[in-house]
This record gives C-alpha cells, sequence and structure tokens, in this order.
C-alpha cells in the first residue's frame, strides 16, 4: 500500500466498483511517484540526470532523459490497473492500454522539468475521466467532467494534492514507511492575497489587459489596487500552485504576441484542467482570463490555454481588465 485514501475523497463517485477503479490508478501512480522522487533526489549523481534525449516531446521541446524516464514509469505503472487510455505531453498520441478498462488518464509526467538542474521543485501533474468508447472521446471534453485531478510535488517533501470534487485534500510521503498520508483534509485559499506570479521577462509582448494589472500591481499602495504587491515566479506549475494552495495569490500565464504564445502555453488537458479542478475545490478560483477553465471543452490533444488561478478576488480582478479594453 503506498496511500492511505481518506474516507472522505472519493464521496462524490457515486458507483462502488468506480470508486475501488479510481483508488487502484491513483495507488499505481503514487507508486510511480515515488520511484520519480526518488530519481530526482539523486540529482547530477545520475550522469544523464537533465541531459537531452535527443528528442522532442508533443509540443516540440527538447525531452530530457528524466522526462523520459518518468514518462515510461508512468505508463508502466498505469498497465494491469483500470486504465483503458493514456494521454501524456510526453507522446504525441493516446496509448491504448486496455480499452475494455473504465479510465482514461491524462499527465504531465515532469512538470517544471526546465528546472531539473537547479533543485527546484518539479512534479507530475494528472487528470482522471471516464473512458468512453473511443480514445478520442475519452479525452475531448470538457475539465468539469474529470473524476480525479492531482499533482505530486517533489521538494523537500513529496507530497500529493489532490481533489475527486470533494474538496482538496494534502497528502505526505513518509518515506520511512513508503506511504502517503493524509496531512490536510481540507485546503483552503483565501479569498484574496497580495502575492502574484508571473514570468515578467514578457512585458513587451503581453496584451493590453495583463500589462495594466501588473502595472496596478507594481504601484501598490500608490496605485489603483491601493495595497503592497509581491511578486513570487518559480517557473515550476505545481511549486507555485503549492504556494497559492498553502497561502494565496494569483499566478498569471498569460497569452501574448509571440509567436507560439498566441493561445498561451500550458496545455488544458493535463496541466490546467487538473489545476483548476485542484484550485476550485480548495475554494479558489481558474481562468483562461476571462472565462472558467473547467468549462472549456478540448479540441486537440495537446491544446494550449492561457492560465489565470488562484485567490478568488484577484482573478476576478483579471477578468475585470480584460471587460474593461472592451467596454473602452
Amino acid at each position: 500500500m503506498s496511500i492511505q485514501i481518506s474516507g472522505a475523497f472519493a464521496k462524490n463517485i457515486s458507483s462502488a466498483k468506480l470508486r475501488l477503479d479510481v483508488h487502484q490508478t491513483i495507488t499505481a501512480l503514487a507508486k510511480a511517484a515515488i520511484e520519480i522522487s526518488h530519481l530526482c533526489a539523486r540529482g547530477p549523481l545520475d550522469t544523464d540526470f537533465g541531459s537531452l534525449a535527443g528528442s522532442a516531446n508533443s509540443d516540440g521541446d527538447a525531452q530530457k532523459s528524466l522526462d523520459v524516464r518518468t514518462d515510461e514509469i508512468i505508463t508502466s505503472a498505469l498497465k494491469g490497473t483500470p486504465t483503458a487510455y493514456y494521454a501524456s505531453e510526453e507522446q504525441e498520441g493516446i496509448v491504448t492500454l486496455d480499452r475494455d478498462k473504465p479510465l482514461a488518464v491524462a499527465s504531465d509526467p515532469l512538470d517544471g522539468s526546465s528546472n531539473i538542474d537547479t533543485n527546484v521543485s518539479i512534479g507530475t501533474i494528472f487528470s482522471i475521466f471516464k473512458a468512453r468508447q473511443t480514445a478520442e472521446a475519452s479525452f475531448m471534453r470538457a475539465g468539469r467532467e474529470q473524476l480525479v485531478g492531482g499533482f505530486f510535488v517533489y521538494g523537500p517533501q513529496t507530497s500529493l494534492v489532490i481533489t475527486a470534487g470533494n474538496g482538496t485534500e494534502l497528502y505526505v510521503l513518509d518515506r520511512e514507511e513508503g506511504v502517503f498520508k493524509l496531512a490536510i483534509a481540507k485546503m483552503h485559499i483565501p479569498k484574496d492575497a497580495h502575492e502574484y506570479a508571473i514570468n515578467a521577462s514578457n512585458f513587451q509582448s503581453w496584451h493590453t489587459p495583463i500589462r495594466t494589472y501588473i502595472e496596478d500591481c507594481q504601484l501598490g499602495a500608490f496605485g489603483p489596487l491601493q495595497r503592497k504587491q509581491n511578486m513570487r515566479w518559480i517557473g515550476s506549475l505545481v511549486a507555485d500552485a503549492n504556494r497559492i494552495l498553502m497561502r494565496g495569490g494569483i499566478f498569471l500565464y498569460p497569452e501574448d504576441t509571440r509567436q507560439g504564445y498566441e493561445n498561451g502555453r500550458l496545455r488544458l488537458l493535463y496541466e490546467a484542467s487538473p489545476i483548476a479542478f485542484i484550485i476550485e475545490q480548495a475554494g479558489g478560483a481558474a481562468t483562461n482570463g476571462q472565462s472558467r477553465i473547467l468549462d472549456i471543452e478540448l479540441n486537440t490533444l495537446h491544446e494550449r490555454v492561457p492560465l489565470v488561478f488562484g485567490s478568488v478576488y484577484p482573478v476576478s480582478q483579471v477578468k475585470t481588465y480584460y471587460q474593461n479594453q472592451v467596454d473602452s
């Protein structure tokens, strides 16, 4: 056993059989995460740690050896579970494991892999759906249809943040026992906070609503927001999300004018949707700047989307900046 699931975790999943299937799949992912955390912890002691694998992922980004290895670990872990289909950032198409099984799993096997060499927290993001008749239909849907959204963080603690629609829970790996144990049963994001996370180096490429909002944040108590704002940017989605879950704030990865960033950079299926599910279940909000992430229908497997999430109040403020541009 590698995770002690709480009794309340799958309360919203009505079928006892489906709850058991979900539990088995999460257990397999937890076991894979323990193996991945050991690999990450060894760092440069492994000679190919952080080295390029000589290929590109579905996004055209150069793959590192650990990206490939983590995808292999997760694929192997899902074999023998109730998983029919697996969609990964590291693979162009959907992998069919057993089309007669009831679940479909999507994953970013190693989020934040550009930070592999710098000892910054990185992680694994995943989403679980009920499988449909075809592989494509199992994933081409809105994020609100997820059964489970979750992410593992490989940092000072190896942790699992997860929701099945009945609140967001935090589990932490007890390394002595090799078990993820419940640490926080109900995570709660404050409705307001004075921290924002964005890659400021892209300032000149942002559209007016985002540029204006960040300029107002920088003005602090002397600007229209009338309060001091602290900037935080880790560059690892799971690390930034984990911080916001713990103390609030807002994360922004908007679309901009650069080639390849016109629709944002993060992937809807296995990054934005599971993060949005987790954030909403913790009392926060997640949008593309204007519309709720979980209401966006997936059209292509590796579709990108702008992502703004965190405390309800600042996320709603960003939406007003977009509305004001339309009204002006």
